[in-house]
């Protein structure tokens, strides 16, 4: 900022003005000369004053002597300068550019002179503690970096980025950065620190700070004023804004959420927001974030303003006060002066004659640019997107060529260009050093406006949006002139500049720089850089990336050479990619390689085409580069997977070998671990198979190991997983045998299936279970053992094989559940022992491969069951060692228990038959048991050799048999078993299984008998029979007699069955032959019980069952299952049954039985039988509520539950059952389909029946609930009957989803052919009552009636009800859910009700007692009035007895009406009625301005209806003087006093009225018109009728008859006998007219008409009503006719009467009108010559809107607005029509009307729009109104007070309450301020919110203290 002028003391002031003041001598440089100047500074710095107002500046001694020293050092610089550009030693002077470069901040700052330049920011004037407008380039994890004016950049460390302490870590605080600021945003900050640039010499580095606390350093709470843009840091994030901090303690910020869905903060984040409260004694500043606002808010000229509240960003209002050589002078806010330079100027493009533009005193926005303290300089923009508070957009970047740049200025320090860069222009500026290579003398000459040149873009001014260009030609050479140009894997030339330990920096030939590391100056590792790399050497280098500005390259030749593409990006790599990369990591498992731009992939060993065992660091080294080939890459999570085998020999390629295919090879080499084999194959693959897969018995496994030798072949491989080349191979026999079952994928998987696998990892929660490739399941500790506390690790071993059972499978998360128990995974075959006897042979094979063949044939020499001759040898304690003849090396043994009770010694001979051999321990078991030696014997004796023997065996067992078996010897793994009743044929059995390998075996012990199935016959296991234990063997002896006799297994058969397994809902059995069956839990019981079936029952068990159905032969796959029954009728049933069929016919209402097998929340699922289930649903379980809510709970699984059929589905076997019994009435159907919703209704819902039912929905005001009492079924509560008593909100304590228990009351249909149900929640009707709550509901029998018939009502019967509407008449009261009651308007309440629709709200609960019951008519009239002190109603205190017609009362004036005045007569409390027309003889215009409430009258009784208890009062003067000659009352007055006492006649019409007026559209305005307009709409509405025709004539005749009496003063009782005879019939007639009116009929004639309009000619409303007798009879012309003679009848001077004819003319044309719109315009220009033409178009205005003819209603509005611009009404019609019809253009109407109205109109309409838009529009641009309104008129507190109530009808608490805060912190009046309090106290106790009561009233207090003091 530039001081202004000042004056300053004589002496020394031309000194100081010629030392600055440029001169066209050449500059001298002397000590004088500098010594002037310091001592015409220090003057001026000596003479600044205490308090300057804007140029001055206060400074310390140090301050001034720094500045003395910084301006000499400029001087002495410029003169330098000024010396070396001068030829032949003649000094140069100094150009006025060389001025503007610099920048000068002090030019003027300090001399008080005018300035020549503007101020500029520059490397060399930057200083510390200046203030700059910056926006964020970059955000680093460091840093942010910010681009200041003047094209600088400046760096932020992520410290003095924020305020916080307590943010969090550093590393959070890096990461967070991102978060909190974005780029392109515009911020305010300081200069921390310079430091020179130690990379590039000349350059500064600008240390900057965004923290608060030194941006607002000096600022207090009073420095904040509303309407002021602050920036804060959002502190932290609550429920309902944001709290902000400003870098100052004490002062907290807050922020309100947006609902517009704006974008949520988060803590730290820099925001900008305007104030728009301030609450000084809790120091709370309250922000709006809106950007709008934001960015239009301007600074406020504050009186008082110092300088160190200017805050960079700021905008404000500056008027120009001169121009300059290269800017603008401004000033601003009263005393501030600033300067704009010429790239801030509004037109960034601005050609020479730029200063025409800029007048003096022109006036502009500007935002601050920069502050410097110092100097107390001040630069400002005018940029319009800084000014509009964005950043400036560039579209050009670094390194762009242009060649048709045109040129826009030529200075003498460069051009200004126009880029046509795409959206929009971009400026560039190319300085004169940038011009050419050569110095340009002048630029002018050689470059002209308007000419297209060639221009590269240098470098970019983020803040100016401003591009720095170059044309010279070196810069349009080489490919990589910015950073932008580089790409990687560009190969280019580039110099050697320096050489360190590190690498190499090398230079391109645009000038950019890079950097080699040292790993990538050479193909192989480099000792010596120095020596490797010369400087100033030309090499040719690849890009390697360009990250941050930062170039790595690479001089390997092997990559610079490269032909291959290159692989840049993760993106980038494809399948089958073939490229260089470079080794960056070497581990055992594989290696990482690097590639271009960053990008890593992993070569995995397998893929390295390394041999098996060798190491991959001996082979590679970290830095090769290597050829490589993409085999899969995995964009989303960044990983390539990569081969250095470029054309491998995949698996893929042999057809034969792929996941579960068969295999054989040769042993290649043996470890510890695994056997590696040579895979036989078109290609060379290997394989590998780990120890644990020679077998599936862990000891054979490591026994096999160990006679494993190399160049052996194995036969029959499973490939179980393949990796490249390397196959995974396993022995296992139950993998091999089930290969073709095993899965591979998760499709192949089926829940409840068992499959083989192995175990490949065990944890503590569980097992890991591996199938074919990498398919792994599962198995958790609850599922993987029986025994819960086993130890996993002792239960399994890893490799071992297992039978697993598929649990659950979740594609979804690729998980597979599996279940390993015994129970459920127990074999079915005998492939267990088999492969121990398969494997026992390949280890007898193995062992004996270096021995004679003739040694190994001894196994043919002996065969199972055969008797063989034998030598003992050796006897011991356990038996008998025996020797074979021509047999060496092979012994056999004879247990103890096999001796046959014979004792035999040494040397004897004997007889056995073989029980087992065992060829890998060369030992043959014997037996001299006699059953099997004699069984052999008769064998032999038959001369059956052994293949027939074996022949017969498989003749007599057959597979799958159930036989019986004694154990003959009990071996480690497997049993010896003989079976007596197959002749003693030997068997083997195993002990354990594949999943209890490692558990402990059952105890066996010899002789004991077993129960086993025969599994195989005849086995390739040396002829052994082998077998399967059952499950229930071991634990009890079975004898052969247990064993099963053979059976066909027909139905109806019964069977002995033995319990295999126990599942939830059936029971697996074995029976018979082989056979297997279940029974049903349906089966087990006759009639269903709460004890659970299967208690009794046990594994092992056998039971007596009768087969009831044959199994299911839908799935071959699967076991077929028998179904059997064990229920006590069907077994006791002696009959042979053919065919058990089960029960598939079902009736309604028939009672059945299940059991619970499924709960969910909605249905509890049962099982009848086998195959047919039913459903219950939640309500029809109970009636409860405390049940119901119980649900789940009450029906556990496998609980019997009975029912009765409802609804039967036969093609899906499913029931639909309720528990409770149907009625006899109910329809029986067999084959009613549940599905279709509400067809079950009627077969179990009654009257009178007691329900559960569940709340769906509780319906608005009084409509009840909706309860639902089936799956598609719901019934309605009535409002009544929701509560036995009545009480204020019966629907209080329900709430949706809630149980509740009801009674059924009706059944309707209704018109739309649905079923109607009626509801009751009352606990008093029958069977509603608990026993708990059934003493409390006998005694409120009187309270819980309810009269459901109109008969049950009599008058004077006290009453309770709801109230069910309001109206203006009065309102409607339901007494029940059949009865509603109604309430007039004087029968509302003992006082006057003013609003009835408020005092009487819907729901209200109200008491009185019956008027009058209309039975046929069924219409109920009841009073709310109150009961007097005696307990008689108010009605019947009216004892009009001691009252009679013609007495003359006293008594005062209760109510002044239109019609006629409310007389109480003293002393009695009762009030009559004094119509208007019985007032006075003579007529009374304004009955409101001659009497008054109050004031003491005296009347005459004219009539006493006692029917009605109605009192009717004369006042005129004529009954006081003749009361004897008018004792019978004129009975207009008695229609008066009924309309008046029934309701007030100015809001109610009759019905018949409203018909007649509604024709024509008369009807009440909204509350939204004005009132002018509501007097035009609703003239047609006053009731002309209150005084007819014969009331009138009536009037007339008394007024003759008492001027005849009086003038002739005659006593002839003659004629007076006449004229009352007279006066008695034509009052007969008067009554019966009167009647037809007054009982809501319209005259039934022509003539009674005309009889009316005769007495009321100028009464619009009875020609009105003539008009529309007419349209009922179709006779429009004769409507007209009457319309035409009413306008020529009527008075001229009544011109409302005629504007009402006019109106109805109107809607008789626009109804039936030829064509209407025509018609209508032809009246409507006629009304204007007769009428107000004003009211006329508003009368016509109202008929086209209510008919809703729009087009022609905005058409008359136009021409309205034309004619009455200056009427406020009609331009609020306006208004109101764009509302109605959703407009959005509504600002442009108001703006066009506040530019024709006259100015003290303009409060009036914005209020009234303001108040239109809270009603009808969007609500914010009513506030925006009302702001802008009290912004200019702030103390009108009725504004203010409108402005309140339109917020409190919205009802925003909060925005009412801030809105209240600003209204009381205003400066009024003290009645004014009490206004303000009062109405903010009445609010806070409607809000019932006692704390805000007293806190109003404290600050009522505390403003009544500030006005005292």
């Amino acid at each position: 900022m530039v001081a202004p002028p000042r004056k300053v003391p004589t002496g020394k002031r031309n000194d100081s003005t010629k030392a600055f003041k440029s001169s066209k001598k050449p500059f001298k440089k002397t000590k004088d000369d500098v010594a002037a100047r310091s001592e015409a500074m220090a003057l001026q710095l000596e003479e600044v004053p205490d308090f300057p107002r804007g140029g001055g500046s206060s400074l310390s001694k140090k301050e001034r002597e720094k500045i003395h020293e910084e301006v000499d050092a400029e001087f002495d610089a410029g003169d330098e300068r000024v010396a070396k550009r001068s030829k032949g030693g003649k000094p140069k002077k100094r150009a006025p550019s060389d001025v503007d470069e610099l920048g000068s901040l002090f030019d003027g700052g300090l001399t008080g002179k005018q300035p020549r330049y503007a101020n500029k920011i520059t490397t060399k004037n930057i200083s510390a503690g200046m203030k700059l407008l910056g926006v964020v380039t970059e955000v680093n994890q460091k840093d942010i970096v910010i681009s200041l004016p003047g094209g600088m950049r400046g760096l932020v460390r992520a410290s003095e980025a924020l305020d916080f302490t307590d943010f969090g870590t550093e590393d959070e605080e890096n990461e967070l950065l991102r978060d909190i600021f974005s780029v392109g945003q515009l911020v305010p900050c300081i200069v921390l620190q310079l430091d020179d640039d130690k990379k590039e010499a000349g350059k500064r580095k600008i240390w900057l700070s965004l923290r608060l606390s030194l941006l607002y350093k000096g600022f207090s709470l009073d420095s904040f004023q509303p309407g002021m843009v602050v920036t804060a840091n959002v502190k932290s994030v609550e429920d309902h804004g944001y709290i902000l901090q400003f870098g100052m303690p004490s002062i907290t910020g807050f922020i309100k959420k947006s609902n517009e869905g704006t974008q949520e903060l988060k803590t730290g984040q820099l925001i900008q927001g305007v104030i728009t409260n301030i609450d000084k004694e809790r120091k709370i500043v309250r922000l709006t974030s809106d950007p709008d606002s934001v960015a239009k808010c301007v600074t406020k000229d504050l009186s008082g303003m110092s300088f160190d509240l200017l805050i960079p960003g700021m905008m404000v209002n500056a008027r120009v006060q001169s121009v300059l050589e290269n800017g603008l002078l401004l000033g601003f806010l009263m005393y501030f002066t600033g300067t704009v330079d010429l790239f801030h100027l509004q037109n960034p493009l601005c050609n020479k004659s730029w200063k025409d533009e800029y007048n003096q005193t022109k006036m502009v926005n500007a935002r601050i640019l920069f502050i410097d303290p110092s100097t107390r300089a001040v630069g400002l923009t005018l940029n319009t997107h800084l000014v509009g508070n964005k950043a400036a957009p560039l579209h050009v970047s670094s390194g762009d060529i242009f060649d048709e740049a045109k040129v826009v200025r030529v200075d003498k320090s460069g051009l200004l260009l126009e880029l046509p860069s795409k959206p929009v222009s971009t400026p560039a500026y190319v300085s004169t050093y940038d011009v050419a290579e050569d110095e340009v003398k002048k630029l002018e000459k050689k470059y002209k406006e308007g000419n297209h040149i060639r221009v590269r873009v240098l470098s970019l001014k983020q803040i100016e949006g401003l591009a720095i260009g170059t044309l010279k030609e070196s810069a349009f050479e080489g490919p990589a002139f910015t950073h932008s140009d580089v790409k990687p894997g560009m190969v280019t030339k580039a110099k050697v500049i320096s050489v360190d330990t590190f690498g190499a920096i090398v230079q391109f030939p645009g000038g950019l720089k890079a950097m080699c590391p040292l790993q990538h100056m050479s193909e192989f590792e480099v000792t010596k850089p120095r020596k490797k790399f010369k400087v100033g050497a030309e090499l040719v280098f690849r890009v390697l990336g360009c990250k941050s500005k930062r170039i790595t390259v690479t001089c390997k030749k092997t990559l610079v050479k490269s032909k291959l593409p290159i692989l840049s990006s993760y993106a980038d790599a494809t399948e089958g990619l073939v490229t260089h990369g470079w080794i960056t990591k070497i581990e055992k498992n594989g290696c990482f390689v690097r590639f271009y731009n960053g990008v890593q992939g992993f070569v995995a060993r397998f893929e390295l085409g390394l041999e098996p065992g060798s190491d991959p660091s001996s082979v590679f080294h970290v830095g090769e580069v290597v050829k490589c080939r993409v085999t899969s890459a995995v964009h989303g999570t960044r990983r390539i997977n990569l081969s250095f085998m470029i054309k491998p020999t995949s698996v893929s390629e042999d057809d034969s070998i792929k996941l579960g295919s068969i295999v054989s090879g040769v042993i290649d080499s043996i470890t510890p671990q695994a056997v590696t084999v040579h895979v036989k194959s078109k290609g060379l693959l290997k394989g590998t198979i780990s120890a644990e897969h020679l077998a599936d018995h862990h000891d054979q496994a490591k026994l096999m190991i160990s006679l494993l030798r190399p160049g052996f072949q194995l036969d029959k491989l499973l490939v179980i997983d393949i990796e490249g080349n390397n196959l995974t191979l396993s022995s296992k026999y139950s993998l091999i045998k089930f290969a073709e079952e095993l899965p591979s994928d998760f499709s192949q998987l089926q829940p409840n299936s068992v499959v083989h696998g192995y175990v490949c990892n065990l944890i503590e929660n569980g097992c890991f279970v591996r199938f074919l490739g990498r398919l792994t399941g599962f198995a958790p500790r609850s599922k993987a053992i029986d025994e819960p506390r086993a130890d996993l690790s002792e239960s399994f071993f890893v490799g071992q094989s297992v039978r697993a059972n598929i649990v659950d499978v979740n594609q979804e998360k690729s998980r597979v559940t599996l279940s390993l128990k015994q129970s459920s995974c127990a074999s079915v075959d005998a492939s267990f022992v088999q492969e121990y006897f398969l494997t026992d042979e390949k280890i007898s094979d193995l062992q004996s491969s270096d021995i004679a063949e003739s040694e190994c044939s001894w196994v043919e020499e002996f065969s199972i069951g055969s008797l063989i001759k034998g030598t003992v040898q050796d006897k011991n304690d356990l038996g008998l060692v025996v020797n074979f003849d021509n047999i060496n090396n092979v012994l056999g043994f004879i247990p103890k228990y096999h001796l046959g009770g014979t004792s035999l010694e040494n040397g004897s001979v004997v007889q056995a038959v073989v029980l087992d051999i065992s060829s890998a321990e060369r030992l043959v078991d014997l037996s001299l048991s006699p059953e099997l030696i004699n069984s052999s014997a008769k064998e032999v004796s038959n001369t059956q050799s052994k293949k027939k023997r074996k022949r017969g065996i498989s003749k007599e067992l057959e597979v799958h048999q159930r036989v019986g078996a004694v154990v003959e010897i009990v071996k480690e793994q497997y049993l010896v078993l003989s079976i007596p009743e197959h002749n003693y044929t030997i068997g083997y059995a195993a002990v354990s299984d594949y999943n209890t390998q490692k558990l402990p075996v059952k105890q066996f012990s010899t002789g004991q008998s077993v129960v086993a199935s025969v599994e195989a016959l005849n086995t390739v296991t040396s002829g052994r029979l082998l077998l399967l234990l059952d499950s229930g063997s071991g634990n009890s002896e079975t004898s052969s007699k247990r064993a099963k006799k053979k059976s066909n297994c027909e139905v109806g058969s019964v069977v002995q069955a033995e319990i295999t397994e126990i599942k939830s809902f059936e029971v697996r059995v074995n029976f018979g032959q082989s056979f297997r069956g279940r029974i049903h839990i349906t089966e087990v019981n006759d009639v269903g019980t709460s004890e659970e079936p299967f208690v009794k029952f046990r594994v092992g068990q056998s039971v007596s069952a009768r087969v009831v159905a044959k199994p299911c032969h839908r799935d071959t796959k699967k076991s077929q299952l028998w179904e059997l029954s064990v229920k006590s009728a069907i077994l006791r049933d002696s009959g042979d049954l053919t065919e058990a069929k089960e029960q598939l016919e079902f009736v309604s209402g028939e009672r059945v039985c299940g059991y619970v097998y499924k709960v969910d929340k909605e249905w509890v699922w049962l099982a009848i039988s086998r195959n047919v289930t039913a459903r219950i649903y939640i309500l029809d379980t109970a009636c409860e509520a405390r049940e119901l809510e119980e649900f789940e709970g009450r029906f556990p699984i496998g609980k019997a539950v009975s029912g009765y059929v409802l609804t039967y589905n036969k093609e899906k076997k499913s029931l639909r059952l309720v528990q409770r019994p149907l009625l006899n009435g109910a329809p029986k159907t067999d084959n009613l389909d549940s599905s279709i919703p509400g067809g079950d209704t009627t077969l179990f819902i009654h009257e009178g029946d007691i329900l559960g039912g569940r709340i769906s929905k509780i319906l608005p005001g009084v409509g009840g609930l909706r309860v639902q009492i089936g799956p598609y079924v719901f019934g309605r509560v009535h409002f009544t009957e929701s509560n036995d008593s009545w009480v204020s909100n019966p629907l209080d304590g329900f709430r949706e989803g809630q149980f509740v228990k009801c009674k059924v009351l009706e059944i309707s249909n209704s018109s739309k052919g649905t079923l109607q149900i009626e509801l009751s929640l009352r606990t008093s009707l029958d069977g509603m009552s608990s026993d708990h709550l059934s003493e409390a509901s006998s005694n409120n029998v009187s309270v819980c009636k309810r009269f459901e018939r109109i008969e049950d009502l009599s008058p004077d019967m006290g009453i309770e009800g709801y109230v069910k509407n309001t109206m203006s008449k009065g309102c409607f009261i339901m007494l029940s859910r059949t009865l509603d009651a109604k309430v007039q308007l004087s029968n509302l309440c003992d006082t006057f009700v003013k609003d009835p629709e408020k005092e009487f709200p819907v729901g209200k609960l109200v008491s009185g007692r019956v008027l009058n019951v209309e039975p046929l008519s069924k219409r109920v009239e009841v009073t709310l009035k109150k009961v007097n002190a005696g307990g008689a109603p108010r009605s019947e205190s009216y004892d009009l007895k001691q009252f009679h017609v013609g007495d003359v009362i006293s008594g005062r004036i209760k109510r002044v009406e239109p019609y006629g005045l409310f007389i109480e007569i003293d002393q009695t409390g009762m009030v009559g009625l004094c119509h208007k027309s019985q007032l006075s003889d003579d007529r009374i215009e304004d009955i409101h301005a001659r009497y008054e409430a109050g004031e003491s009258v005296t009347a005459k009784i004219l009539k006493l209806d006692e029917e009605k208890r109605r009192i009717s009062l004369g006042m005129k003067s004529s009954y006081f003087m003749n009361g004897d000659d008018d004792k019978s009352p004129p009975r207009s007055e008695e229609n008066a006093d009924e309309a008046s006492m029934e309701c007030d006649p100015i809001n109610d019409l009759k019905p018949g009225v409203l018909t007649a007026v509604g024709d024509f559209g008369f009807q009440e305005t909204n509350s939204g018109t004005s009132v002018a307009l509501a007097q035009v709409e609703s003239r047609a509405s006053i009731l002309p009728l209150e005084v007819d025709l014969d009331d009138i004539e009536e009037a007339d005749f008394d007024k003759n008859q008492n001027q005849k009496l009086q003038e002739a003063n005659k006593d002839e009782k003659s004629k007076r006998r006449e004229k009352q005879k007279d006066k008695e019939e034509r009052e007969k007639k008067i009554q019966a007219a009167e009647g037809r009116l007054l009982e809501n009929h319209a005259p039934e004639s022509a003539d009674e008409f005309e009889k009316l309009v005769r007495s009321s000619p100028n009464s619009s409303f009875v020609w009105i009503k003539y008009m529309a007798f007419m349209l009922s009879l179709a006779d429009i012309e004769k409507a007209r006719s009457i319309a035409e003679r009413a306008l020529r009848t009527i008075n001229i001077r009544e011109e409302e009467e005629k504007l009402n004819i006019w109106v109805a003319y109107f809607n008789l044309e626009n109804e039936h009108g030829s064509p209407p719109e025509e018609a209508v315009k032809k009246v409507f220009e006629r009304a204007r010559q007769y009428c107000d033409p004003k009211k006329v178009y508003h009368a016509l205005l109202g008929v086209y809107e209510r008919t809703e003819q729009y087009k022609l209603a905005d058409k008359l509005l136009d021409e309205m607005i034309k004619k009455f611009k200056q009427s406020c009404e009609v331009w609020l019609r306006k208004i109101q029509s764009y509302l109605k019809q959703d407009e959005e253009d509504i600002q442009s109407v108001v703006n066009r009307a506040l530019l024709c109205l006259p100015r003290h109109k303009h409060i009036k309409f914005i209020s009234q729009t303001a108040i239109l838009e809270f009603k009808c529009g969007v609500a914010d641009r009513g506030r925006s109104l009302f702001e802008g309104v009290l912004r200019e008129y702030p103390k009108r507190t009725d504004l203010w007070s409108v402005y309140l109530d339109q917020e409190i009808r919205l009802g925003e608490v909060d925005v009412i309450r801030s809105l209240f805060e600003r209204a009381i912190s205003l400066s009024l009046p003290p009645k004014k301020m009490k206004f303000l309090f009062k109405k903010f106290l009445e609010y806070e106790k409607s809000a019932d919110d006692e704390e805000r009561v007293e806190y109003v009233k404290q600050r009522a207090m505390e403003y009544a203290d500030s006005t005292l003091a």
